[in-house]
């Protein structure tokens, strides 16, 4: 018997300013993961925008994330997603059980150019792709 739709697995990825890491991870898996799965971003002081660099970075591989916005961490979206990405936003990321928590060790792209942040996307693609294998065995 196959599952139903609705048991798509769900992702938040979380970094302090949600302006560069975890943006860039969101869109990756967005993009690699199209509607199989269910993809939320989150920072713990949120920056104004989305760092320039890192929606410079995406579009070098041909992901659009210039009309993202950061969002602000809620419990509620934490709740809501089966596995929590945290990108060094330390104690700040809200902790309940039951759920999978995975912590990136990844270079913070704040200020940097565009230069310093095509490694950082690589690294985040790279992950997302055997994230992806770990939630999606079967496709």
């Amino acid at each position: 018997m196959s599952e139903p739709v609705s048991a798509r697995p769900s992702v938040l990825f979380v970094c302090v300013h949600n302006a560069g890491r975890s943006q860039m991870a969101a869109a990756f898996l967005a993009h690699l993961g199209g509607d199989r799965v269910e993809v939320r971003s989150a920072g713990s002081a949120p920056a104004g925008s989305v760092n320039p660099a890192v929606v410079e970075a995406m579009a070098e591989v041909g992901i659009d994330i210039s009309a993202e916005v950061p969002k602000v961490l809620t419990g509620e979206a934490v709740q809501a997603s089966d596995v929590v990405i945290t990108m060094g936003c330390g104690d700040a990321c809200p902790v309940f059980p039951g759920k999978k928590y995975l912590d990136w060790k990844l270079d913070d792209p704040a200020g940097q150019g565009v230069q310093a942040v095509r490694p950082i996307r690589d690294a985040i693609e790279h992950r997302i792709t055997v994230l992806l294998a770990e939630l999606l065995p079967d496709h």
